[in-house]
């Protein structure tokens, strides 16, 4: 639902919303961009929102907030409405990602994290389909002073109204509180990913941690990643004018985008996959599928107007630049350690990716039009930077882990005791294992980068 909200807007395109709230296309693209400027600003207080409070509750907050938004887009006639509204939608969403990846870290190990970030942002196909045929409904509505895409954002509304209420009651905080496992099951939940070398969660912000973020150069490689990555995005708000421009009918595509998002589902369930195995590790598996996106992107920049169809395949071709940031977002979990260390690797990768997708409209000016051949273009020149981005981070990570094979073993953390306080009143000292220290992967040099 996170991502059918924001996409509305572009499925809007076609539902008339461009002269149903009186916009040009330079107001459009603002819209798309404001989102994430909304985002961008409020990433880092959202990220400490979610050390402070109960992850599952805030983010519960955050949908509810939202779903209000996405109703009010209905009563709205202006670019200026619609700007407010998409401004609070950012910061909303500001909350749901970086709180995704922070509950995946603390129920599954580092080798599970990738399919399982994989398989929730899969979904975003889901999403698109579900989107193609509320579309293709609302267009055959006759309702007086109503228009289709008013249907959609109160459809949208409601469904993620109702998504909130789920949140609050049913997603888990951590693993230590998780209301659907057992005492027991609980202790093991936590044993489990005791091999991440992460810990679990921690409410205390450490400065120590956040000042090592910012010098850790493969952070700031992984931020360059989100941003120029994220380009690419634009095309989904992009993406029913731009099949609609082929030369198809508003009919024709809103049902077409419903074959974005299976080609969405399937090249990301095939990335994600490559991706946890040894042979491709995530940077070859995410480098790997961009090879096609790009061979997409030079398709539709080359052929002729007059083959539509081939235009409308090799567009489709390009939908595999999505899934190498599915598989990066697992990644990051599972080469970062430490709780502050990941809630700010998160907000900074996060603020990136809001650059990048608030950059991204603004190529989609009117007079490229209509076959947009200096955006493919710049599409095309991301990808491949994208792509030696991810294998200069996985050569830096190689490149750490045959150091620390070759260091003698530091034991500094293996003997961490802390006093507690007997029923009785009596005190003890009880053994901390290293892994449950909150140890950063700079400090702790048993931990050992996945690739």
């Amino acid at each position: 639902m996170t991502f059918a909200d924001k996409t509305t807007l572009g499925q809007s395109a076609v539902l008339g919303i461009i002269p149903g709230a009186h916009l040009n296309q330079n107001q459009f693209n603002w819209l798309g961009t404001i989102f994430y400027l909304g985002y961008l600003g409020f990433q880092y207080p959202q990220n400490l929102a979610l050390q402070r409070f109960p992850v599952g509750k805030w983010i519960s907050f955050n949908i509810f907030v939202w779903a209000v938004a996405l109703l009010a887009h209905a009563a709205c006639k202006s670019f200026g409405a619609l700007f407010a509204v998409r401004f609070i939608l950012g910061i909303c969403e500001g909350a749901i990602t970086p709180g995704f990846m922070i509950v995946t870290s603390m129920f599954y190990t580092r080798d599970e994290q990738t399919k399982r970030v994989g398989y929730w942002f899969l979904m975003n196909g889901f999403a698109i389909i579900f989107l193609g045929f509320v579309g293709f409904g609302v267009l055959h509505t006759k309702t007086h002073n109503f228009m289709a895409w008013q249907w959609l954002m109160i459809i949208t509304g409601v469904i993620t109204l109702v998504t909130s209420v789920v949140f609050w009651f049913f997603f888990p905080d951590s693993p230590t509180t998780a209301s659907f496992l057992t005492p027991e099951e609980r202790t093991l939940a936590v044993q489990r990913i005791k091999v991440n070398q992460s810990g679990v969660e921690n409410k205390h912000w450490k400065r120590e941690q956040f000042v090592e973020t910012l010098c850790d150069p493969k952070v700031w490689v992984m931020a360059l990643f989100a941003a120029v990555g994220n380009i690419v995005n634009s095309l989904t708000n992009q993406r029913q004018l731009i099949v609609n421009q082929f030369g198809f009918t508003p009919i024709q595509t809103t049902l077409l985008g419903c074959v974005d998002g299976v080609v969405e589902i399937l090249t990301i369930w095939l990335g994600v996959t490559l991706a946890s195995t040894r042979l491709f590790g995530r940077g070859y598996a995410g480098a790997l599928m961009l090879i096609p996106a790009l061979l997409g992107a030079i398709l539709v920049n080359t052929l002729p107007s007059h083959n539509k169809v081939g235009l409308l395949f090799s567009y489709w071709i390009t939908i595999f630049a999505f899934s190498p940031f599915a598989i990066f977002l697992g990644w990051v979990g599972s080469i970062v350690s430490g709780h502050t260390k990941r809630t700010t690797t998160n907000a900074i990768i996060l603020c990136a990716y809001a650059i990048g997708n608030a950059a991204g409209p603004f190529m989609w000016k009117r007079r490229y039009q209509p076959r947009n051949h200096t955006p493919w273009a710049i599409i095309a020149v991301c990808l491949f930077v994208s792509a030696m981005l991810l294998l200069i981070l996985r050569f830096m990570l190689t490149s750490e882990n045959k150091r620390r094979e070759a260091e003698e073993r530091d034991h500094f953390y293996d003997n961490v005791y802390i006093s507690q306080q007997l029923p009785d009143g009596t005190k003890t000292k009880k053994h901390i294992d290293r892994a449950f220290l909150d140890l950063t992967d700079l400090r702790n040099r048993d931990f050992r980068y996945i690739l």
